[in-house]
């Protein structure tokens, strides 16, 4: 369940980020990206 959350956050974080125009709302989502992808690999290595 959690792995099929994180996918999805990192879909919806991919989509706002192309909608992005301000630098700094960017460089936020730039972050929580790189988290939500790194939980996305971390549940895959533990499956």
């Amino acid at each position: 369940m959690d792995k099929f959350i994180h996918k999805e956050n990192v879909a919806l974080l991919k989509k706002r980020l192309a909608e992005a125009t301000d630098e700094r709302t960017r460089q936020v989502l730039l972050r929580l990206l790189a988290e939500e992808e790194a939980k996305v690999a971390s549940s895959s290595a533990k499956s």
